[in-house]
């Protein structure tokens, strides 16, 4: 299957396959062009660099859905050990865009809880698109108030366009088990990280959103509506996604400044999809960073804290209503 290529990628790809003609024709010649080899790796590595450094919003967009970046099990499996799935919500059924269960971050027991896509069309399908159902939320938050019952940290892990708006979500009552997951996750008495590694959509991200800290990958997006939403709803057509999403402020940056974000995680040259193994190297010591610093604090501050923080959110401005005239 050949590598998905998104547009502004395709300079580094024509420049990729001039590297390997040169290579080729090293070899076949036994001509030693190591020198010009070299020079045009290392301008391969500055163009991935200065491309995705002037990324705009949209494009971003795009790199936080590539079908190649990292998802939340690629993750466990690269930081953690001993994960143990843990299944069903003991009401409804258990749904499989929702994943959770404990596992060891290095000597600490965690419990992690994920939004979780498919590679291809069966998985995806098996996920419903990482788009989760009430019964995959009243999941999550049997799993946190069972951490909370052994003094275990949780992780949250959020990649997903929303959760799934269709009937039988609505009959099953979505916006109750998310408002609910809302507010139990502000008396759980133990620490919280919450990151977005890919997309964070909407209340689907909120619902297992709510933490001690909140950190998004460099490349992840976080937004009350996706692109094609909004643009379906402010210009009644979804090819403006790229002007909405500049207008959402969905970007890493944008969050940060906000006050939405706690930390940015620097992704690798070229993206998340393009160095898993690097991007999970730097999570994973995000995560023990923060972890670390959080379990200094007794239950009570933490409690108070976390709801300090998320009451802070928002700005806004007054001004003397004008005098009568």
């Amino acid at each position: 299957m050949p590598p998905y290529i998104l547009p502004f990628e395709k300079p580094i790809l024509e420049l990729e396959k001039k590297l390997k003609e040169l290579q080729t024709f090293s070899q076949t010649q036994n001509i030693d062009v190591s020198l010009e080899i070299e020079r045009m790796q290392n301008r391969i590595v500055e163009m991935r660099r200065e491309t995705y450094r002037q990324l705009g919003a949209w494009e971003k967009v795009l790199v936080a859905r590539h079908p190649a970046r990292p998802y939340a099990l690629d993750y466990i499996a690269a930081m953690t050990t001993g994960f143990t799935e843990l299944h069903g919500d003991r009401l409804y059924a258990d749904d499989r865009a929702i994943l959770g269960g404990f596992a060891w971050l290095d000597n600490q027991r965690v419990m992690i809880l994920a939004t979780q896509k498919g590679r291809d069309t069966k998985s995806n399908l098996e996920r419903n698109f990482g788009c989760a159902y009430p019964e995959g939320y009243r999941k999550a938050l049997r799993l946190m108030k069972l951490a909370a019952k052994f003094n275990v940290p949780i992780l949250t892990l959020i990649d997903t366009p929303g959760a799934y708006p269709g009937i039988v979500s609505e009959e099953r009552h979505i916006a109750e088990a998310i408002a609910v997951n809302l507010r139990e996750m502000f008396r759980l008495p133990v620490p919280i990280v919450v990151t977005v590694i890919g997309e964070g959509g909407s209340g689907g991200a909120l619902g297992i959103g709510v933490g001690d800290r909140v950190l998004v990958l460099e490349f992840a997006y976080y937004s009350v509506i996706s692109p094609e939403g909004c643009a379906a709803i402010l210009w009644k057509n979804r090819s403006f996604a790229n002007r909405a999403a500049e207008a959402l402020k969905l970007t890493a940056p944008d969050l940060l400044k906000a006050g939405l974000v706690d930390e940015i995680v620097p992704e690798p040259p070229g993206g998340a999809h393009a160095d898993p193994d690097t991007m999970s190297k730097t999570l994973k010591a995000t995560l023990q960073r923060h972890l670390g610093e959080i379990q200094q604090m007794p239950p009570d501050q933490l409690l108070e804290k976390r709801y300090d923080k998320f009451r802070a959110l928002g700005v806004f401005g007054e001004e003397p209503a004008p005098a009568a005239t």
